[in-house]
């Protein structure tokens, strides 16, 4: 299998990925967290606050505070759950035992991993990884780094005012066990997801920042002390107190600083570790060698075509407690309860959404090239049918009206989530070539970490207004893109997002809030 078949085999045939007899072994399962050995312990605050408001001054607290605050909202440990299942044979139910981060993850497995460089009043300037299950900063390497992190991003980011650099990683093992090489598409929605995140949590704690896709993959990997073929970088995010203008996204020089190696050590639980080569080919070939290789891409011209158009209300900015919705938000499944959605709602869905994101891949406004479309069905003063938000207008693209519920409902590979029960169901929309022609084989993470920061933004906006959504990949694109008449276009869904209210969910759950 060459390395477009698998990527189109990812999106439209994943039973080609995914061994017919696969079977995950469980009871050698990796951590969903990683355990560094014998590493300097930096403590952080244990004193986390219980709301992010705008009223609730957190800029004027201690950068340790804020720090703290900033890690544990964006990926620390949030709860443990307990929840009962049906067993196979229909005989006494299997409860499963899980924690839970305020970011979603393909089967709470969280292949992402977070580390730092700092510059803050209190901490060793240096390299550090976030110890999410005990809370705290374990100090890799020490020193400054401003200038190799800056060579690394094509000195695209002046760093000397950032307090510091955010690297998000993913280990491939940790959803490998269990998705098998389908896990390469999960493991860009939850980085995505993980930096949608950071970004929300991070303007709470008035940290301002800037998100890189592109910088030299050997360098940072480097500098964390991480081996490629096993865990490697997926986005760069330097942070700072204050908007400034420390990136430009027109610089693009080589670098040449040079660091020693780091040996470090870590547990991760599995005694049996398998071969993921087509994870590992697609890391090697997605890698940039020297900033020559990075590009920009051309923001996505929304055409007014012939299609019927359906202005939304205007709305005002949306205003929550970040923290209350962080742990509301949870995925319904089977909870989902049918009630007739306000058309504002839409309207606010749509429009918290899409927003300028501070990212290195556009030369414009900085707006994602990725679209949203729906599917909805019992929305107050809207016809059922398949529409397209367009951002400019801030209004819906009628494609063609009707009851979709049963389409999609037959085109679920699992069914998991009963449709008929849901009256908002969206996509993700991006072109089917995932900017190879400007970025090569690395468009592909880069398509599925904007969908995921579009994602959970989108899960947000629905848990602020009293609802929930389910981020679904188990679902026929073909069928959707044909419903969407995508194929004219060169796009295709990239997931699937039902929203609704929703009842009690029946698990048992502890907030783990120190």
């Amino acid at each position: 299998m060459d390395l477009d078949r698998f990527l189109h085999d990812l999106q439209f045939q994943s039973d080609r990925v995914i061994p017919a007899d696969w079977e995950a072994a469980w009871e050698d399962a990796p951590l969903p967290y990683k355990l560094y050995e014998r590493l300097q312990e930096v403590p952080l605050d244990s004193e986390i606050p219980l709301s992010l408001q705008e009223e609730d001054d957190l800029a004027s607290k201690s950068e340790r505070t804020r720090l703290s605050a900033f890690l544990w909202y964006t990926y620390g440990l949030a709860r443990y759950s307990e929840t009962a299942v049906p067993s196979a044979d229909g005989s006494h139910p299997e409860t499963i035992h899980a924690f839970r981060r305020f970011v979603p993850s393909g089967g709470g497995l969280y292949p992402s991993e977070l580390y730092m460089y700092l510059k803050m009043e209190g901490f060793p300037d240096g390299v550090y990884h976030y110890d999410a299950a005990h809370h705290r900063l374990l100090l890799i390497r020490e020193g400054n780094f401003d200038l190799y992190i800056t060579e690394a991003l094509g000195n695209r980011s002046d760093l000397s005012e950032a307090k510091g650099v955010l690297f998000v990683t993913t280990m491939f093992w940790k959803n490998f066990f269990k998705y098998n090489h389908f896990a390469y598409r999960l493991q860009g929605l939850d980085a995505g997801a993980l930096l949608g995140q950071c970004r929300e949590v991070g303007s709470c704690a008035r940290f301002f920042t800037n998100v890189h896709f592109q910088f030299v993959d050997r360098s940072i990997n480097h500098l964390l002390g991480l081996d490629d073929e096993e865990e490697s970088i997926y986005a760069v995010i330097p942070f700072a107190d204050r908007t400034s203008s420390f990136f430009n996204p027109w610089a693009a020089t080589e670098g040449g600083r040079e660091i020693p190696v780091v040996h470090t050590s870590h547990y991760q639980r599995s005694n049996k570790v398998l071969d993921f080569p087509y994870i590992k080919k697609m890391n090697q070939h997605s890698m940039f060698d020297s900033p020559a290789q990075f590009g920009l891409l051309k923001e996505k011209e929304e055409v007014r075509d012939f299609y019927r158009s359906h202005p939304l209300p205007e709305v005002e900015p949306l205003t929550y407690d970040l923290a209350e919705v962080c742990r509301k938000r949870h995925s319904p499944e089977l909870d989902f309860i049918k009630q007739t959605i306000p058309l504002k709602y839409i309207a606010m869905l749509l429009k918290e959404t899409v927003q300028t994101s501070h990212t290195d891949l556009y030369t414009k406004s900085g707006r994602s090239s990725l679209s949203i479309y729906g599917c909805f069905h019992g929305v107050e003063g809207l016809a059922d049918g398949a529409y397209r938000y367009h951002a400019r207008t801030h209004s819906l693209i009628e494609i063609r009206q009707g009851d979709f519920r049963l389409p999609l409902q037959k085109a679920m590979k699992v069914d998991n989530v009963n449709l008929h029960q849901v009256p908002i169901c969206f996509h993700i929309v991006g072109e089917r070539t995932h900017y190879k022609k400007e970025l090569g084989y690395r468009g592909y993470r880069i398509q599925q970490m904007e969908a995921g920061m579009l994602l959970q933004k989108l899960l947000l906006t629905a848990s602020a207004l009293g609802m929930n959504g389910h981020p679904l990949l188990g679902y026929d694109g073909k069928a959707c893109d044909q419903m969407y008449q995508l194929e004219c276009s060169g796009e295709t869904t990239l997931i699937q997002i039902p929203v609704g209210f929703y009842r009690p969910k029946s698990w048992l759950v502890g907030n783990m809030h120190t």
